[in-house]
């Protein structure tokens, strides 16, 4: 604003002083003609009235009123009869000899071919003015009048000077005046312009001073109006903005929108929860990128194809687990049928189907479960009863069966008691630090006997002790059953290791083995109550189907969670994750 009144201001004084400059010329010239014509006038009156005089008079008698009328004038006056001979002189007034001054009064009169008529010539800077005379009506000779230019040029400047001066002074009572009403009139007009800037920011508190009755007065009154009319339409967008925000981020189904193009313009917290997405990596990228399930990017191709509302069940891998998803896709259609894009929302319903099929698999695995050990005990029973009990051999084997299928059926009822403890909403942990380290070695001690019947090689790597929140004895639970499982399903002369590491923020459990490994569709239901990866094997070992839910169950307790990697034939390396804050 401040270049637009330097702008201003320039343009103003450059118009105002070509204007007087070409005024002053004018006004120059003018003054300049006008003085001498005026002069030429006088003179040449003053010429005739002596040409009147030496007309009436003899030269004798009239040369005292001559060298007078000379002194007043300050001209030189000469007197030439009718053959340009001199008969008056009243001498030299200017830096020409009497010669030359002769000789250039017969220059002029010889040039001109009516010598009758009065002649004004300017030579070597002086003014002639010749008038002829007469007497009893006869010519009788020239009057001569010259005057030096330099009287001409002294009073030439004088006009100038005053021209100059007087207009220098309107130059300058019109710059102040100008001053004065440019800063009368930018000064609102800056003040107006910050407050648009500060506005253009979303500053919507900025005002301006109202001085004015005037335009700019009205300016400012309306920019202070286009203010607080912003200034109450930001707080009413920032309120609806603030609930639609909370209403998008705390409701229970995870929520997508994509544009019209296909970009992910938003995902709220539960999506973000359910799926262990960061938003930097969804935000502003193509849907076809960033969706990891096929099923999903298919729905969101119907979605734009048909441009329809879509409702559809889907079964989607989500790290270890198999979840149920109610996928409800719907186009956004604005104003003017325009296209604006596509909403998705996600209802887990995993919990729902799994107590519905829990309902289902719970009867059916526990009683085919209870029933092999049950129907091993009676069919043993039975034989004993018949007369095998007889047989002291046949004793001795039949009850030390009917005693391991027993074992086993305790075992089994003991875990589904452990994991109804568990599952119930009462559940607590007793939390206490507990070293980590110290805690696996215990337990590697407690197996070293039964990798030793396998020849395999079971190894602790650890540092120095690692403490994290938990209970004791469930952690032992856990690890009880990782490490099981890892000697179970490794084969003679394997390797199970253990490794703990610790990370910034949390500290993680590794148990690995050289063993059969686990198909990569069957890692999400190896957590299912009674599910088997090798049922046979499994079966023979005494287990009961029921660890890795009880495994999974108490990390979550922890607020941790475990993951699986896996290769056909290789190994497994099952990772649990702690949180060094509980």
């Amino acid at each position: 604003m401040t270049n637009f009144r330097s702008r201003l201001l320039f343009a103003l004084v450059s118009l105002i002083v070509t204007v007087l400059i070409c005024l002053g010329i004018l006004l120059g010239q003018l003054f300049k003609d006008f003085y001498l014509e005026t002069m030429n006038k006088r003179i040449e009156k003053e010429a005739k009235m002596i040409a009147l005089l030496l007309g009436s008079e003899t030269i004798e008698a009239a040369r005292p009123q001559v060298q007078n009328m000379s002194k007043t004038l300050s001209a030189r006056i000469t007197v030439l009869d009718e053959k340009e001979r001199t008969l008056l002189d009243t001498g030299r007034i200017a830096n020409i000899s009497d010669d030359d001054h002769e000789q250039i009064v017969r220059d002029i009169l010889h040039s001109k071919s009516e010598k009758n008529l009065s002649i004004m010539e300017e030579k070597q800077n002086v003014y002639y003015y010749i008038v002829p005379f007469s007497r009893a009506g006869k010519e009788a000779g020239y009057v001569i009048l010259s005057t030096p230019v330099s009287s001409l040029k002294k009073i030439n400047q004088q006009i100038w000077g005053v021209l100059i001066s007087s207009l220098g002074m309107a130059l300058i009572v019109i710059i102040l005046l100008g001053l004065k009403i440019a800063n009368q009139y930018m000064k609102p007009i800056e003040a107006a312009t910050k407050v648009a800037f500060e506005l253009a920011r979303g500053n919507y508190k900025a005002r301006v001073y109202e001085t004015h009755n005037d335009e700019t007065g009205m300016l400012t009154h309306s920019i202070n109006i286009l203010a607080r009319n912003l200034q109450e339409m930001s707080k009413i967008q920032e309120m609806q903005t603030d609930r639609l925000h909370t209403l998008i981020e705390n409701v229970g189904s995870g929520l997508i929108l994509i544009d019209s193009r296909g970009y992910i313009n938003l995902v709220n917290r539960a999506y973000k929860e359910i799926f262990h997405i960061r938003p930097v990596d969804y935000l502003h990228r193509l849907y076809t990128e960033v969706f990891a399930h096929k099923e999903i990017i298919k729905l969101v191709d119907e979605i734009f194809m048909k441009e329809t509302k879509i409702r559809k069940q889907l079964v989607l891998t989500v790290d270890i687990d198999r979840k149920y998803f109610e996928v409800y896709g719907a186009p956004i259609i604005g104003t003017n049928d325009e296209w604006k894009g596509i909403v998705l929302v996600f209802h887990d319903i995993t919990e729902l189907k799994k107590l519905e099929q829990m309902r289902k698999d719970f009867v059916a695995n526990v009683s085919h479960e209870l029933k092999t050990p049950i129907t091993s005990i009676k069919g043993f029973a039975e034989t004993l009863l018949d007369g095998a009990m007889k047989d002291e051999r046949a004793l001795e084997h039949f009850l030390s069966i009917i005693l391991k299928e027993s074992e086993r059926l305790q075992s089994l009822i003991q875990d589904l008691l452990d994991l109804s403890k568990i599952e119930q909403h009462g559940f607590q942990l007793r939390i206490e630090q507990v070293n980590l380290t110290q805690l696996l070695t215990e337990l590697i001690v407690m197996f070293y006997g039964k990798a030793e019947e396998k020849n395999i090689h079971l190894h602790l790597s650890a540092a120095s002790p690692i403490y994290v929140a938990g209970d004791s004895d469930r952690l032992k639970q856990i690890f009880i059953n990782l490490i099981t499982n890892a000697l179970t399903y490794t084969p003679k002369d394997g390797r199970v290791e253990v490794r703990v590491e610790e990370q910034l923020d949390e500290v993680l459990v590794h148990v690995e083995d050289t063993g059969i490994g686990i198909e990569e569709n069957e890692i999400p239901r190896i957590f299912e109550r009674f599910y088997r990866v090798d049922k046979a094997r499994s079966r023979n070992s005494g287990g009961t189907g029921l660890g890795l839910a009880i495994v999974k169950h108490l990390v979550e307790a922890h607020h941790g969670y475990i993951t699986v990697k896996s290769r056909i034939g290789q190994g497994t390396i099952f990772t649990v994750h702690f949180p060094k804050e509980a």
